[in-house]
């Protein structure tokens, strides 16, 4: 076991007060068998009231609303979490599923639809040419070596671009620039999962770095198999997800996973920068 603190400060700045509409905030890891909260807060400024719900997805929400105006809001969260197993997930996969292709059993089949449909129908055609390298029809192999070599792949093909700016880029944007961000690998390999069938799922969380370094946001892919469950892969890493990788969101696409969402009302000059720092330091 071992035992984490995350810290994660959001910012922003304007040039005059400005009226905040509600916001949506998804900073709190999601637990599970292998993660427990030991405490935490939820710290805002302007004063907002807090209402905490639960979406489809099973994430824990914080909605805030807003009754002043100002020049500035800020959102820390702070949660200190046990991580029970500390070494890489060990997946035991059901016989029928060890090779590709298989078909998932019919009750999972039905759970899965929303997983399996590609977000980015029109890059089907583009995906399709991109897979060849990696699998053709016909062709019979062991899933998570297919799995492997494609986070591989990613990984290795790309070149891996910290971008800033709000919202993923396409597959093909992805594949014709050659370059993305980690939320950019993560959306490409979980298109490309679903393009061989698999229910794959964009997970947005934060990752421990090496000795020394702040933790930071990070994005990785989550792919269901039969026996293993949600496997998380993560391309911009070429790594299976483990015990560094911590979730605070999963969706069926990005933009349900942004860890901060919302509104404000103002002159339309009056946003002037906005902040991010996230730390996460082993307790």
């Amino acid at each position: 076991m071992k035992r984490l603190r995350i810290v994660h400060k959001t910012e922003y700045h304007y040039r005059e007060p400005v009226r905040f509409g509600p916001h949506r905030v998804m900073m709190r890891p999601r637990e599970g068998h292998d993660v427990r909260i030991v405490g935490g807060r939820l710290h805002i400024e302007p004063q907002a009231d807090i209402r905490w719900l639960r979406d489809i997805y099973s994430n824990s929400i914080a909605i805030l609303t807003f009754a002043e105006p100002s020049e500035r809001l800020l959102i820390h969260g702070e949660a200190d979490i046990d991580y029970l197993r500390d070494n890489p997930v060990e997946a035991l996969i059901d016989p029928g599923a060890r090779f590709f292709p298989f078909q998932y059993a019919p009750e999972e089949q039905l759970e899965l639809v929303q997983y399996r449909l590609p977000s980015y129908p029109y890059d089907g055609a583009a995906l399709r040419d991109w897979l060849r390298a990696l699998y053709s029809p016909g062709h019979v192999i062991e899933t998570f070596d297919l799995l492997n070599n494609l986070n591989s792949h990613i990984y290795k093909s790309l070149t891996y671009n910290h971008r800033d700016e709000p919202g993923v880029q396409t597959p093909c944007d992805t594949l014709s620039r050659g370059t993305g961000s980690c939320r950019d690998y993560a959306v490409l390999m979980m298109e490309a999962a679903r393009h061989w069938g698999f229910g794959a799922r964009f997970v947005r969380g934060y990752i421990q770095m090496a000795e020394g370094q702040h933790g930071a946001t990070h994005a990785w892919t989550e792919i269901y198999i039969p026996g293993a469950g949600w496997h998380g892969f993560d391309p911009t890493n070429n790594k299976m997800a483990g015990s560094e990788h911590i979730a605070a969101a999963v969706a069926r696409e990005q933009e349900k996973a942004s860890p901060v969402s919302g509104s404000w009302s103002g002159p339309a000059n009056a946003f002037s920068h906005m902040t991010v720092s996230v730390q996460v330091v082993a307790l």
